[in-house]
């Protein structure tokens, strides 16, 4: 495992190599690279991007929150996303052990929320606009080129190389780099710093499909999701009639397949009645795709000139659609920390410290629905909400994203972890039952190189 004194010795670019200089360095185009180099760029900063692919290209995560909104506002942005989205009102629950009852959470019941919705959106396109946003702020754009080394010299700039298509190899010197590569995780992997979450372990397949059957009215931009034996699906409405669909599903389940992947996503839809009845008419456009190990961690968030964003420091089974925002939220924190350590010339330990404080508040108050996301005592309390003391409140606040809310919450949803415990008592056989796959599926295992090898 290489320690952060072995990436320091790492290669120097050879005296043949051109080296550029930035003041920073965003490693990922994705929505945290975007983000950041877009608000460090505004605030006067030399800013390079490097990204492995061509933008637009595919990516899961379709479905964003409303506290996406304020951020997209502040890029210069929203009108642009609502173009190319669909309205998202809330959130539709099914559940299997529920036959014959849909509940839906609208996010237009919270109080005092300046933007009572979200939006539905292919990630090609909305990715897309954030980059040529970042652009246009005036960030250096370099897109088919893969950072391949690093040199960390503190006192002075780090050395970064990368290689494009042709092979050619370039370095950069950045005054401070911020990694923003997403589940490629480059520097956390780098440094020995990532830790597969043993807490939750899952894997998706997923397709596009037209002709799905939507809900009609103002329920058409909603988010679906259905519990059922193997774990859940998620459907997302898309612009031109296009329905996402995928199923996060146990290691047990996902080991049984002995078919393709396209027939093994239709067989695994045909075992959830609720999603099954929205498909009778559906077509599977392109082909589908399998991702495997969805939740892990960095030990560590910061060091001496470079910080972690987005799904490169850590990520979270996507059940809550947290995912581009916890990225660019990440995101816009950073920037301002960034900011300050390059103004005062040096790292601001406690402000770093901070950072990685709110970011790990944030992802623990999610975590905990998460891991509980596929017991019974959750099906039973999200199936038949009980607004106890502003207790629904708070369920939808963490729903729509507010997960950095300080302890306005602190109180509902501590009342809300006492009755899911309650209830997981009431109903230990099936809870137990619950208790023991996962655990046993942590065992089994099902990494992103198994997801491939199989498809």
């Amino acid at each position: 495992m290489p320690s952060l004194q072995d990436v320091e010795q790492s290669s120097a670019p050879t005296p043949a190599t051109k080296t550029a200089r930035c003041d920073v360095l965003v490693i990922g185009g994705g929505p945290a690279g975007s983000t950041v180099s877009s608000l460090l760029a505004e605030k006067g900063w030399n800013v390079a991007l490097l990204e492995k692919d061509h933008h637009p290209r595919f990516h899961i995560g379709e479905s964003l929150l409303p506290m996406n909104l304020p951020i997209l506002e502040r890029l210069g942005v929203l009108e642009e996303v609502r173009q190319i989205g669909i309205v998202k009102p809330g959130v539709e629950m099914n559940s299997d052990p529920h036959p014959g009852r849909r509940q839906t959470y609208y996010f237009d019941r919270l109080s005092g929320h300046v933007y009572p919705h979200a939006f539905e959106v292919r990630r090609s396109e909305f990715d897309h606009i954030l980059l040529q946003n970042s652009a246009k702020q005036g960030v250096e754009i370099h897109e088919g080129i893969r950072v391949t080394d690093i040199a960390f010299r503190p006192g002075s700039a780090s050395l970064v190389s990368a290689r494009d298509n042709s092979g050619s190899v370039r370095t950069w010197a950045a005054r401070y780099v911020v990694d923003a590569s997403g589940r490629n995780t480059f520097l956390s992997t780098r440094l020995g710093l990532k830790a597969k979450d043993k807490r939750h372990n899952s894997a998706a397949i997923f397709g596009h499909f037209k002709r799905a059957l939507r809900r009609s009215g103002r329920d058409e931009g909603n988010i679906g999701l259905y519990w059922f034996e193997h774990g859940w699906f998620w459907m997302i409405p898309l612009r031109d009639d296009v329905m996402s669909v995928g199923a996060v599903c146990w290691p047990d389940y996902l080991k049984t397949r002995a078919s393709g992947l396209d027939a093994f996503l239709w067989d695994t839809i045909r075992l959830c009645p609720g999603v099954n009845e929205r498909m009778t008419q559906a077509e599977l456009i392109g082909p589908a795709r399998a991702t495997g190990n969805y939740s892990y961690y960095s030990r560590r968030m910061w060091g001496e000139g470079y910080i972690l964003v987005g799904d490169a420091y850590a990520f979270v089974d996507p059940v809550f659609s947290s995912g581009v925002y916890l990225a660019m939220s990440g995101a816009a924190m950073g920037a301002e920390v960034v900011d300050t350590c390059l103004r005062e010339g040096r790292s601001v330990d406690q402000l770093l410290e901070k950072f990685e404080s709110r970011m790990k508040g944030g992802l623990r108050t999610l975590s905990w629905f998460i891991h509980r996301f596929t017991t019974p005592a959750t099906h039973d309390l999200f199936m038949a909400p009980r607004n106890i003391l502003g207790m629904e409140q708070a369920i939808l606040s963490t729903l729509s994203g507010n997960v950095f809310r300080g302890d306005r919450a602190t109180a509902p949803i501590a009342l809300f972890k006492a009755i899911y415990y309650l209830t997981a008592s009431l109903t230990w056989s099936r809870s137990w039952a619950s208790y023991r796959r996962r655990k046993r599926n942590v065992r089994l295992g099902f990494t992103d190189e198994t997801a491939a090898r199989r498809s």
